[in-house]
């Protein structure tokens, strides 16, 4: 225990500076109130939820009592008001705040700060913990994976399916003009029969008959309508692509089978009955087109005589070598007494000779299509649309007389015949 006397002086001393401190502080919060009367705190500058400060060790707890505004002790002003002024009582010794106390204060403050955000997400989480809408949301997304499964797997069949149609018309496409056709025993995948070469002949030339029939019609239109050159020139032209297309098909079907070709079961029996070497005469065609094609000038009747006149030197020509050819092929096959043993080798040689049958084949077609080419550049635009024209009536007549004769009423055979 300290002595009496050592304890009352230090208390006087420790007094007497807490009033000098005090009285420093009070004019202090006495400027500081007259501002804040003049403008209203609507906003204060701290929340209201924030604990109290802790007061420093060099503070003593009555200073800080003095501070506060709803303290015990009043303000210079108002003692002087009043006409008295005691004497503050004396301050009491600054006690620290133990280490717990302060954690809890700033756990509350931590708790207070952030209980606002909790509460608000408290329902969507009692929400989504419910059994029951995690069942719906685990099917509703099953659901969609297999939706997108089932939408990649179309997609990749109709990839598929476009893939292998584009295959299957390149390959009708290569056996349609380069005559490259398909054996009965070498039938690929997906097919259920092999056509034969003279049937996917004979369907394309019906189509090409369609085509150009329609695009005849077309060009008959323009003609009655007396449409510009410029628009005839056009129908002009797409009739001669036509007649290629007709000419490449010809001769993909004469190296394939030329019997066929020469034959002429692919067109009508009239047409058949008119057939020069797997097709139309050229000189007959260029009399056709003198009967409709009227009035010419003198410059294109001297290049239409003199036109005739070279085609059919070169029919007489193709003529006679076919001829010779047929005569050869005829001795080769009747010729006498031959053996088991030379009987391939006579064989041989007749097809070596029907081989060249192809060639006179195609050096029709290079003909014909020399012919209209010719025929195309002597003869103005409107007069070329006419010779197309009546080359298609030509052929379209002779098709027409073939179903007529094929209609015919018959006569029933007599009782002795």
């Amino acid at each position: 225990m300290m002595p009496a006397s050592s304890t009352m002086s230090k208390e006087s001393a420790s007094y007497d500076m807490a009033e000098f401190d005090q009285s420093a502080i009070f004019l202090y919060l006495d400027g500081h109130d007259q501002e804040q009367r003049q403008t209203l705190n609507i906003f204060p500058s701290q929340p209201m939820h924030v604990a109290e400060p802790i007061p420093a060790k060099g503070v003593s707890m009555g200073m800080v009592a003095a501070m506060m505004p709803n303290g015990n002790s009043s303000s210079p002003r108002r003692q002087e008001e009043g006409g008295q002024r005691s004497a503050p009582p004396p301050p009491a010794p600054a006690v620290p705040l133990p280490n717990s106390a302060k954690e809890n204060r700033s756990s509350l403050t931590k708790k207070e700060a952030t209980s606002g955000g909790k509460g608000a997400t408290s329902g969507d989480q009692e929400r989504v913990r419910d059994p029951k809408t995690l069942r719906r949301l685990a099917q509703n997304r099953e659901a969609a994976r297999k939706s997108r499964l089932r939408k990649k797997a179309y997609i990749q069949q109709l990839e598929t399916s476009r893939i292998r149609l584009s295959q299957l018309e390149q390959q009708v496409q290569v056996a349609r003009v380069q005559g490259v056709f398909l054996g009965a025993g070498e039938q690929p995948a997906g097919f259920p029969s092999a056509p034969s070469p003279a049937a996917v002949f004979d369907m394309e030339y019906g189509r090409w008959v369609e085509e150009h029939s329609k695009l005849m019609f077309q060009l008959r239109a323009a003609l009655n309508e007396h449409m510009a050159d410029e628009q005839l020139q056009a129908f002009v032209n797409g009739a001669m692509a036509q007649h290629e297309e007709l000419l490449n098909l010809k001769g993909a079907m004469a190296r394939a089978d030329v019997f066929h070709l020469l034959s002429g079961v692919w067109a009508s029996p009239a047409e058949r009955c008119f057939l020069w070497l797997g097709g139309f005469r050229p000189s007959e065609v260029i009399k056709v087109m003198l009967k409709h094609v009227e009035p010419l000038s003198e410059g294109q009747i001297l290049g239409i005589y003199n036109l005739q006149q070279s085609v059919q030197e070169r029919e007489e020509a193709l003529n006679h070598t076919m001829e010779a050819t047929q005569q050869s092929i005829s001795d080769i096959v009747a010729a006498p007494d031959v053996a088991p043993a030379t009987f391939m080798g006579h064989m041989s040689l007749a097809m070596n000779k029907v081989a060249s049958m192809e060639s006179f084949v195609l050096q029709a077609d290079g003909l014909r299509q020399q012919t209209l080419h010719k025929l195309h550049h002597i003869l103005t635009t409107r007069q070329a649309a006419r010779c197309m024209v009546a080359i298609a009536d030509y052929f379209h007549r002779l098709r027409a007389l073939s179903t007529l004769w094929v209609a015919r009423p018959r006569q029933e055979d007599g009782p002795g015949l």
